[in-house]
């Protein structure tokens, strides 16, 4: 009983949705029992398609609040004082605690989403189908995979190895274990997935040969693997595939949705609910009030704001102010939030919000059709810049660096000058200065900081505790369900 107890918690959420004829324009819907699904070549299709719906699940994105975030010193909680602070808000101040919902949500969402892959990449190569189908499917499929389990890994270091549609135990790999299933997931993919321009235009959002290659390119820099990751963010940078928005607005927003800069995002759809294919992710941090376009949260901080270089246009593309207006649209805010206030951490603070997630519209519904980007071409040319310059190569570093800094300035020679140190510390520095303002609110900071040991000095004011908080807390209910089978992550066993 106590294995079948986990295994429910675990796993026994599979409805695999019954996609629709076109890939974009329909969200799946209904749902089939794995008992008899899938069989066909058309069930092998509906069941990559399940795959990418939980994608748009609220609880995908961090367990519904944008944590990575808040976390950093990038965002706050955000919304008015009193909303979720006994819950979100303690992920200000590194207090959360390992009972915490949104940890458990998801940690539950990221094991459904492998459970799905699981069906894919177990059963698809069973079916009498065109072969060539078949196999890219199944790229899809270890693509979409690694990217859950990477997400594992970086929450929660060494986990639960499951590959397989019936586990039978559940037993925490080593950190090094995981990474080693992401890479080959991904080398596979990089073997039977198309490049972007050869799928048909209801396909787009089905992950590519180069998305394969940026996010091995991107594992790679987390292992220190740096010519690697050279090698593969190259791979992409010269495919001919990709290019820089000309308008930075448009590498997040509307215009540029499946556009020359995007690697790979998840559609989204302006209509509130899951099954209606919207994703709540934008109007969990959309405008709060008036317009009421959300909740508000995940709110930029003064030190992400002062972190702009003067007159860098981004900085009004990133944050929303209270008396803008965006398209035809005026933010007068909420009146429930202090206009001007202090934060946790003593900084003064103002009613703000992240504009990178801002759709066109005045009433909830719109802000549910965010298409929340997860690679950007520039996020590829900054892996790159890093990887050469950990590598020893500057020259070729500071290309790709300045080709990111060469867009920002929108035609303005005046303002953003080239980067020109070749002092490889001072390098890495200004790689990771403009990953933050170029990446500002898309849930790359803590990441980065935690990963190029930067964490403890830049957030252990804001409560960082090194050998601790590199790493969220195993959900206790998992604990406490695996009857002594999972371990917890040091610091966090009381």
């Amino acid at each position: 009983m106590k294995k079948i107890k986990l295994y429910q918690f675990i796993w026994l959420f599979l409805l695999i949705p019954v996609a629709c004829e076109d890939f974009l324009e329909k969200p799946p819907q209904g749902e089939l029992t794995q008992s008899n699904f899938p069989l066909t070549a058309d069930d092998a299709l509906l069941a990559t398609n399940a795959i990418y719906n939980t994608l748009r699940e609220s609880n995908f994105n961090s367990g519904l609040f944008p944590l990575a975030d808040i976390m950093s010193d990038d965002a706050n909680k955000g919304s008015n004082p009193d909303d979720q602070a006994a819950s979100v808000g303690p992920f200000d101040r590194f207090e959360h605690v390992k009972t915490e919902g949104a940890i458990l949500r998801w940690w539950n969402t990221l094991y459904k989403a492998v459970r799905r892959a699981n069906v894919v990449i177990v059963r698809v190569p069973e079916i009498n189908m065109d072969a060539t189908l078949r196999s890219r499917l199944v790229g899809e499929a270890k693509f979409l995979r690694a990217a859950f389990y990477f997400d594992l890994v970086r929450a929660w270091g060494g986990v639960p190895l499951l590959i397989d549609t019936k586990p039978e135990v559940l037993q925490r790999s080593t950190k090094d274990q995981v990474y080693d299933l992401i890479e080959n997931d991904l080398l596979f993919s990089v073997t039977a997935l198309p490049e972007k321009s050869v799928y048909a235009p209801t396909d787009l959002g089905r992950a590519t040969k180069e998305a394969a290659k940026a996010l091995l390119a991107k594992v790679y820099l987390f292992r220190g693997k740096f010519a690697e990751a050279a090698t593969y963010a190259a791979d992409v940078i010269n495919s001919g595939e990709y290019n820089l928005e000309a308008d930075f607005d448009d590498a997040n927003g509307v215009n540029g949705e499946h556009g020359i800069e995007s690697v790979f995002e998840v559609a989204s759809f302006g209509a509130e609910g899951l099954e209606n294919g919207g994703n709540q992710y934008g109007n969990v941090q959309g405008v709060r009030g008036n317009p009421n376009r959300g909740w508000g949260f995940n709110r930029p901080t003064l030190s992400l704001r002062n972190s702009f270089e003067a007159n860098d246009p981004r900085l009004e593309s990133t944050v929303i102010f209270l008396g803008e207006v965006l398209d035809g649209v005026f933010i007068a805010g909420d009146g429930s939030t202090p206009d001007a206030s202090t934060d946790s951490h003593g900084q003064a603070e103002i009613e703000c919000y992240n504009q990178k997630v801002w759709t066109p519209g005045n009433s909830v519904p719109p802000s549910f059709g965010h298409n929340r980007r997860f690679i950007r071409f520039a996020d590829v040319l900054l892996m790159a810049a890093e990887a050469l310059n950990e590598n020893n190569n500057p020259t070729q570093a500071l290309v790709h660096l300045n080709r990111v800094r060469q867009r920002a300035r929108e035609g303005n020679n005046s303002i953003l000058p080239d980067i020109t140190t070749t002092n490889k510390d001072q390098l890495r520095d200004a790689i990771l200065q403009e990953r933050r303002v170029e990446l500002a609110m898309e849930g790359h900071r803590f990441w980065d900081l935690v990963r190029m040991n930067k964490a403890v000095s830049l957030l252990g004011p804001l409560g960082f505790q090194a050998g601790k908080h590199e790493l969220l807390p195993i959900p206790q209910t998992e604990i406490d369900l695996s009857q002594g089978t999972l371990e917890q992550n040091p610091g966090w066993e009381n």
